[in-house]
């Protein structure tokens, strides 16, 4: 019997032994796992703890190693390591360290670091730093380790356009900031002093002069295009109101038919009520529609607004050829009333969507890799600092940027600006949130108490 029970008890103590055998070799598997494939999951509603589309599209194309170092004490090392670890996760040609200057400071020293929190991007010989720890600043600082020359946005002035420091609601003042933090530099120039691209503007923008071009002006916009350079031509309806007339810029209008794309003389009107949801209006069509063009193909499901836009019709003309960008939905008019303020559509005579707002094309210079390009938008106001940030306008702006500047690499979706998810509560509100929770609540306990006590006396 005794033998029997020892016997029993050498089985069990097996059984259980190989049982934690097998739990330590499945913990210890699922550790070495999570070390080698740290993957997450980001359920918040904007993606909160994901980086952007464009910020994987870059680390996982590096073609050369790059190196991200972030200089700190060790205790903050964990205020930057969730961010920096999804970008090291991404490829093995990306290396994240971390240095407590205080410990090393030999190596603190031989990189100039002054202050704590800084951070390097160092790629080859070229090193760049990121402002803050977020990921706007981070893939910024890789971008730029990784593009060697300057690229040059010149804005045009003297016309009436937007303009480039006007930080008012219809000024460039963002799109300037946005396009600087992409690796872009910007300046204003003005064809009225003397009717030439300078040969360093990388992309000409022309933002929706108010008044036509003199002759010469425009023939140095055409002899640049047409020489190989880049411009991005925005050209508002010629809209009868008051103050804010234009003339529909013809000679630009000219210019742009010559290229393949006519600037029809009306006034995009969007009766689909879905721009209502955002707080549009009628006329600021909401477009949710794009093409197959590198510009916006990475751009679907995201919507784009344009206040004040005309119509363009596309077709592709002597060395040039060119396509439509995106369109508006099929409740759409085209209206030709554009001397009231008084939105009429006369759906007999007004020409019904899509509606085509944008077009991008190349001119065949003759030459090898050099062709010009273009871009024209029927409207000047999307990329203005009040509509900018709406939804896909910026990406859009920095798309186009990127696509005159033969970048196509680095279009995508970025990084996209904390949500505010807070609260805001009216007078009516915040008032029953205070007698609910401080009168009613306790008021209830006590009642609670009297009663119990009323039923024990």
């Amino acid at each position: 019997m005794a033998n029997w029970i020892q016997a029993r008890q050498t089985k069990y103590t097996a059984y259980v032994s190989v049982y934690i055998l097998v739990i330590i070799a499945v913990l210890a598997a699922a550790n070495w796992l999570a070390n080698r494939h740290n993957k997450s999951i980001d359920s918040t509603s904007n993606k909160r703890f994901s980086l952007s589309d464009q910020s994987i599209k870059i680390v996982t194309g590096l073609a050369s190693d790059v190196k991200i170092t972030y200089y700190d004490k060790s205790g903050e090392f964990p205020r930057a390591k969730d961010l920096l670890d999804r970008y090291g996760n991404l490829s093995a040609k990306l290396k994240v360290e971390y240095v407590d200057p205080d410990k090393k400071p030999g190596l603190a020293k031989a990189a100039g670091i002054r202050n704590y929190g800084a951070i390097v991007v160092s790629s080859g010989l070229k090193r760049e730093d990121a402002k803050s720890v977020t990921e706007e600043e981070i893939t910024g600082a890789i971008i730029r380790s990784l593009k060697s020359g300057e690229r040059n946005v010149c804005f045009v002035t003297g016309s009436g356009e937007h303009g480039l420091d006007d930080t008012g609601r219809a000024g460039y003042s963002n799109a300037k900031e946005s396009a600087e933090k992409s690796n872009y530099k910007t300046r204003a120039i003005s064809l009225l002093e003397k009717a030439e691209i300078p040969k360093d503007c990388t992309i000409l923008v022309i933002g929706g002069p108010r008044h036509d071009y003199m002759e010469p002006a425009a023939n140095a916009v055409k002899a640049y295009v047409e020489g190989g350079g880049r411009v991005l031509m925005m050209l508002d309806p010629p809209l009868k109101l008051g103050k804010d007339e234009s003339d529909g810029t013809p000679a630009l209008a000219k210019l742009a038919e010559g290229w393949g794309v006519t600037a029809n003389q009306d006034l995009a009107l969007d009766t689909s009520q879905i721009g209502q949801i955002f707080g549009l209006s009628e006329v600021v069509p909401l477009v949710t529609t794009y093409e197959s063009h590198a510009i916006v193909r990475e751009m679907k499901e995201t919507a784009t607004a344009f206040p004040l836009a005309r119509t363009l019709e596309v077709k592709s003309a002597d060395k040039v050829t060119a396509e439509k960008l995106f369109s508006t939905s099929a409740n759409s008019y085209a209206t030709t009333n554009l001397s009231s303020p008084e939105i009429r559509i006369d759906t007999k005579k007004d020409k019904k969507g899509p509606l085509t707002l944008a077009a991008a094309g190349t001119y065949n210079t003759g030459k090898e890799n050099a062709s010009g390009r273009f871009i024209i938008v029927g409207s000047s106001s999307w990329p203005a600092n009040n509509i900018l940030r709406f939804n896909g306008n910026r990406d859009l702006f920095l798309n186009m940027l990127n696509w005159l500047s033969s970048d196509e690499e680095l279009i995508s979706i970025r990084p996209k600006d904390p949500e505010d998810r807070r609260i805001t509560l009216n007078r009516r509100q915040m008032s029953f949130v205070f007698f609910s929770s401080v009168v009613f609540l306790p008021l209830l306990a006590v009642g609670g108490g009297l009663l119990v006590w009323w039923r024990r006396r």
